[in-house]
């Protein structure tokens, strides 16, 4: 995987995640992302699908999009995983730099329906 690409993905405002059901099936889900050193992160619901299918099986296609999930560009191979407390903890802080206002109200609206607790962190490596 070459800088320029993560440099690019983790850049964008959005990224098309794939991940795949128990019987093969691709589900595309646009998310928030942020570069983490050199994998991507993204934040969401604890008890989302994505997160149950990526419990499952870590493989993932990744690639930019737009808010709606449709691909602006390629999409590539990668690994996903389910990110610990401290480091879900530094995702939720680096969304809320990178978005600006309406991340940390979206964070705030989360941590007021779910609690702390209600959200992971995806660590994406290539």
């Amino acid at each position: 995987m070459d800088d320029a690409l993560r440099d690019r993905l983790g850049a964008g405002k959005y990224l098309l995640v794939t991940s795949y059901r128990k019987n093969g099936t691709p589900v595309a889900t646009p998310v928030w992302v942020v570069r983490d050193g050199d994998a991507l992160g993204v934040w969401t619901a604890a008890d989302s699908w994505k997160v149950k299918r990526i419990r499952a099986r870590g493989d993932v296609l990744v690639g930019p999009c737009d808010v709606r999930g449709k691909p602006t560009g390629d999409q590539v191979p990668a690994t996903a995983e389910i990110c610990d407390p401290a480091t879900t903890a530094r995702y939720r802080r680096l969304i809320a730099r990178k978005y600006g206002l309406l991340g940390r109200m979206t964070l705030l609206g989360s941590r007021l329906r779910r609690g702390l607790n209600g959200t992971v962190g995806i660590r994406v490596t290539f």
